[in-house]
């Protein structure tokens, strides 16, 4: 980590940042000369700084804050290491760090925490997820009353309407995507294919897959910090909120996993298209998990405007192959690569937090060796399948009390996430619905 500052002398300040439950960076700035020290030692904040609501306030019956004294935590460095911050106009690093107890102990309220404890739990079974996510965003003119579809650098022109796969939709902001594609090389965000979507000014990009989930979970958060700072420097603002436009499908952060063994063998392939019955127990597991896992998918108010029928966002606890209506699809292609997709998350949801609830549910049907329903076919709207929560206070209900969400969280963290978002559905209560847009436009 100091020789990457010393190969990068124009660097002047850095950034330390942690990921709180809702996915915000927190942190400080730090002159590069005092950066050995931060990398040797770390730093320190207070354990309810990785507790805050969306607005940044402290949670009011927090046991954390006052209760505690406001304990600091221990901040140290990720395995990631310093990176460039391409969207900042001075030449800045950005360091990712994860907090620690006083005595050492991982501090169990830090969502990368969460996700490493599931990552250990495949661990000790000799196993290692594979992952690859797909998020979506849209490109947002909010300098009006109106949200609309930014100018488009190369025409002058707004789009109307949305072009669902239209090469002349990501030519009219190349210069956006060619800026997007060097940052990502930058930072070692293995970004890949990028598509117009069916949304106004919406617009998908793949990451690969990943045998390391925590880097694949890092490589989210950072790709989400990016696009939405990297927007602004060109004028405009990116936001990753499940539902932007009421006519418009909202976005989703899709994920693609399977497993290795210790030979390097995935364990849901079997030479052909159904897959293993392992693939079968984890499929089974989550969708055990799917309804006390909504809060999760779906953390925020604006999250249920998204999850409405016939909206391209999956509503029935169901799965099937090759079906995109369905909550968990098992898509086509080489037996080789036979993987789950996970459909239901939106865009706004925190990338460690998801991948512990995807990978720990799919874990929990593994070790039960869980069956799942028959497999749907044709559309699952149409059917009569249990559902997901429909609100926001049934989400945290329903969170709150799950024995499988017991299973993957740790007591603090859902006791915190929870506290955290009854907060929220208080306050979001008193505000219009254009103050709720202007809320999570940048946050999510």
């Amino acid at each position: 980590m100091k020789n990457w500052l010393r190969k990068h002398p124009e660097v002047r300040t850095i950034r330390v940042a942690a990921a709180d439950l809702n996915a915000q960076a927190r942190g400080k700035r730090v002159p590069t000369r005092y950066a050995d020290k931060v990398v040797e030692d770390g730093t320190r904040f207070p354990l309810s700084v990785l507790n805050l609501d969306i607005w940044g306030e402290d949670i009011d019956d927090s046991p954390l804050v006052f209760e505690t004294g406001d304990a600091d935590g221990v901040l140290k460095p990720t395995e990631r290491g310093f990176m460039p911050m391409p969207w900042l106009e001075a030449p800045t690093a950005l360091l990712p760090i994860w907090m620690f107890r006083e005595d050492g102990r991982p501090y169990e309220g830090d969502p990368r925490h969460a996700l490493r404890a599931v990552v250990d739990r495949y661990k000790s079974r000799g196993l290692t997820p594979v992952v690859a996510v797909e998020l979506e965003f849209f490109l947002i003119d909010d300098s009006g009353r109106k949200l609309q579809v930014p100018v488009s650098p190369r025409s002058g022109k707004r789009r109307k309407a949305a072009e669902t796969l239209s090469i002349r939709a990501l030519d009219a902001f190349d210069t956006f995507f060619t800026d997007l594609y060097e940052a990502c090389e930058a930072m070692d965000i293995p970004a890949d294919t990028a598509i117009s979507e069916a949304g106004l000014g919406q617009f998908e990009v793949n990451l690969m897959h990943c045998d390391d989930a925590l880097r694949a979970a890092d490589d989210a958060w950072l790709f989400k910090m990016l696009v939405k700072g990297l927007a602004r420097r060109h004028g405009f603002a990116a936001s990753f909120m499940a539902k932007p436009y009421e006519d418009y499908a909202g976005s989703g952060l899709h994920t693609h996993f399977s497993v290795l063994n210790t030979e390097g063998r995935n364990i849901f392939d079997d030479g052909g298209p159904l897959g293993t019955d392992l693939l079968r127990h984890a499929v089974a597991g989550c969708l055990n998990a799917m309804a006390g896992s909504t809060l999760i998918f779906a953390p925020h108010w604006n999250s249920y405007d998204r999850l409405v029928p016939d909206a391209h966002a999956p509503t029935g606890i169901c799965w099937g192959y090759e079906n995109r209506t369905a909550a968990v699809r098992i898509p086509s292609g080489s037996h080789a690569a036979r993987r789950i997709e996970h459909r239901v998350a939106g865009g706004d949801v925190n990338p460690y937090l998801m991948l512990a609830a995807i990978l720990g549910a799919a874990l929990n049907g593994i070790e039960d060796k869980a069956e799942p329903p028959a497999p749907i076919t044709g559309n699952a709207y149409a059917l009569d399948l249990p559902q997901v929560p429909t609100t926001w206070e049934d989400a945290i209900n329903v969170f709150e009390q799950s024995p499988d969400i017991a299973r993957i969280f740790a007591p603090e963290l859902i006791r915190n996430f929870v506290l955290t978002k009854r907060q929220e559905v208080h306050y979001m209560g008193e505000l219009t619905p254009e103050e709720r847009v202007e809320i999570y436009l940048d946050t999510v």
